[in-house]
């Protein structure tokens, strides 16, 4: 099955790729993985008003969504520019807060997200143990989902927030991309809600995070292998372009056709919103962005170790990406436990 962008998706996604070209991603990037976030932020603001995270907020709130394939769309540009920040993790908080059924934390927060003025960073059941530049959000969001007791009913999930200075205090945790600072989740502060409403709205907040966390992983595959494939036409061995030696072309062919591939499943996932159909999307993207990063770092040789060499930028993130927001085996399973749920009469979208 084809899936094919209509004009205004195309025209969205060239606006975007001019924007972040003008705006000098790699500077930005450096300076946000030294703990400068004002060249950022200032991203940040000029994304907000081309309408990128409005996307994830519905119209009652001042955004313009739900549209997860527009989001896509967005998070693919994202993702091949390297923009640094909690992306992900404020269209995570959109999708909370959108699902979790209650005017009053929906009326008041999603505003704010859709036009920028305020970044979020969120932690979710299911999407890892740490919360990403926390330091860097205004609106902290953690799902406390408690487990079974021996004895007793099971306690309600809740659903925490802390504006900013009064969420996560531990100390950053290293991370394979220089410019994500993770941080463990600091569960107090006001109680926004709690039930079993809060554990559906975090499971479709979970979904969305890994939509655009597929999408910007396709994004940085793309990348790495358009500068790739300009810089074995550039350099030369034997008096010829590598680029010309079969065996360069096989590993080329080899990247674009996985990335390829992974590109139907994201568009796919992002019409159904399926949570398996997802799940089988982040895998593809995250896996032929990891095997291209190991092409594009082996074709450059030495010169793709080097920090101050921009390719380091990609490769990093890259290999954070892939298991963000769930590892491959993680989202594997949930694809597994779809499947099984088809062969058993069950409803997969469930």
């Amino acid at each position: 099955m084809r899936f094919l962008l209509d004009a205004e998706q195309r025209a969205f996604a060239d606006s975007l790729n001019a924007l972040l070209t003008a705006a000098d991603t790699p500077q930005v990037i450096r300076a946000w993985a030294t703990g400068d976030r004002a060249p950022g932020r200032a991203l940040w603001s000029r994304l907000a008003d081309a309408g990128v995270f409005a996307l994830a907020v519905p119209e009652a709130y001042e955004g313009v969504g739900p549209l997860p394939v527009e989001l896509s769309v967005a998070f693919v540009e994202l993702g091949r520019h390297g923009v640094p920040g909690p992306l992900v993790e404020t269209v995570a908080a959109a999708a909370l807060l959108s699902e979790l059924g209650e005017s009053g934390p929906a009326k008041r927060l999603l505003p704010a997200l859709a036009s920028g003025e305020a970044p979020a960073t969120v932690a979710l059941p299911g999407g890892g143990p740490f919360v990403l530049d926390a330091e860097a959000a205004d609106i902290h969001l953690t799902v406390d989902s408690p487990e079974a007791p021996i004895r007793g009913p099971v306690p309600p999930a809740r659903l925490h927030l802390s504006s900013s200075g009064s969420g996560p205090t531990g100390s950053a945790r290293p991370s394979l991309d220089p410019a994500r600072h993770l941080t463990l989740p600091h569960p107090t502060g006001e109680l926004l809600a709690a039930g079993p409403h809060v554990t559906r709205a975090a499971a479709r907040a979970l979904t969305w995070a890994r939509l655009a966390t597929a999408a910007q992983a396709l994004g940085v595959g793309l990348a790495l292998l358009d500068r790739t494939v300009a810089y074995v036409k550039q350099r030369t061995q034997f008096g010829v372009p590598i680029g010309s030696f079969q065996a360069v072309k096989h590993q080329l062919a080899d990247a674009k056709i996985a990335l390829e591939f992974a590109r139907p499943l994201l568009f796919g996932a992002a019409l159904s919103m399926a949570p398996a159909d997802v799940a089988a999307a982040k895998v593809a993207a995250g896996e032929a962005a990891y095997a291209t990063a190991r092409t594009a770092l082996q074709l450059h040789g030495a010169i793709g170790y080097t920090a101050e060499y921009d390719l380091s930028l990609w490769l990093t993130k890259a290999r954070a990406l892939r298991t963000a927001w769930g590892s491959p085996a993680e989202c594997r399973a949930e694809v597994l436990s779809a499947v099984s749920a088809v062969s058993a009469g069950g409803d997969p979208r469930s």
